[in-house]
């Protein structure tokens, strides 16, 4: 019985430690001193260093075109401001486990700074610091998480892994899109690619929505592996476009599966703020991603379907 409890508390303190990980990767990225990370501000930068650093301290290879980073040019289009061409860079990191596919694991980084480069939902909140907590902070400590279980669990997985935080996504994609069209790995190798944004806010009611469902044709045998009862609630959705990174390579032809919990009040607002997000679930569906990772190990080959399978 003393056994029994020791373990059940070790299990207990290591849970509250990763959950305390993935506050303190919100709480960093989403304080007020960071200004929203706006593409092309100093802030941004820092945030790139800091995830730089995280691939780094996992033992990831730079997979960019100038170590880590993948540096490319952004123009903001949807507010005029005097600098209007902004630059960027993806953060990219690879972990090679000798395999033939690679999974993509992506979550965009940057948020619309002071609201004066992006979508702005309040009309009276420009020049003021958008905190981006749940997008795409939340995405972000999502995707560091992956990196670092998939990285440190000293298990050699039948896939290679790279990781991406992009940059300028708020500005239209602009990251990915550069990603796909100048590939650092081929895109042919690519299992599918999985992407977080928005993972904060979740819906028990609801559930988290996995949008890209219908993109492969065997997503539907992959997910009957998947236990509902030992993970957060979920559905799913066909389509693999949804206004976030994986859309870039779902015009690629590639399977994707989008994670998000849904808008809310605070979207693209100050309000957006590390502490409405809700941490248990995040991490929560985080252990729902890896399952469903791991469920896609037994599949060679994900294939690609750009049809409505209701409609074959």
């Amino acid at each position: 019985m003393k056994t029994k409890l020791i373990l059940f508390c070790l299990l207990c303190l290591t849970a509250n430690a990763f959950g305390q990980q993935y506050q303190e990767h919100v709480y960093f990225l989403s304080k007020d001193s960071m200004k929203g990370r706006g593409t092309g501000s100093k802030e941004a930068n820092k945030t790139a260093k800091y995830i730089k650093k995280a691939f780094k301290e996992y033992g990831l290879a730079a997979k960019g075109t100038r170590g880590y980073y993948q540096d490319f040019e952004a123009k903001v289009t949807r507010v005029v401001v005097p600098d209007s061409i902004r630059k960027s860079k993806n953060v990219i990191g690879f972990l090679d486990n000798g395999a033939q596919k690679t999974m993509v694991i992506g979550a965009h980084y940057d948020h619309i700074g002071e609201g004066k480069q992006g979508s702005l939902k309040d009309s009276t909140a420009y020049g003021k610091i958008h905190n981006g907590a749940d997008d795409n902070a939340s995405g972000v400590a999502g995707l560091l998480e992956l990196a670092r279980y998939f990285s440190q669990n000293e298990t050699i997985e039948p896939v290679n892994f790279l990781f991406i935080s992009f940059g300028a996504e708020e500005l239209g994609l602009v990251g990915s899109r550069y990603f796909v069209n100048h590939p650092t790995i081929d895109l042919k190798s690519v299992h599918f690619m999985l992407n977080m944004d928005m993972i904060g806010r979740f819906n028990a009611e609801r559930g988290v929505s996995i949008i890209g469902y219908g993109t492969s044709p065997e997503f539907e045998s992959m997910m009957e592996q998947i236990d509902r009862e030992k993970h957060v609630k979920f559905y799913t959705g066909y389509e693999g476009r949804g206004g976030s990174d994986q859309t870039s390579f779902y015009e690629k032809d590639i399977p994707v599966m989008f994670f998000h919990t849904g808008g809310h009040p605070d979207y693209h607002k100050p309000t957006d703020d590390p502490e409405k997000v809700d941490y248990e679930s995040l991490a929560g569906i985080v252990e729902l991603e890896k399952a469903i990772i791991e469920a896609s190990f037994s599949f060679e080959t994900l294939n690609f379907r750009n049809t409505d399978p209701k409609e074959e």
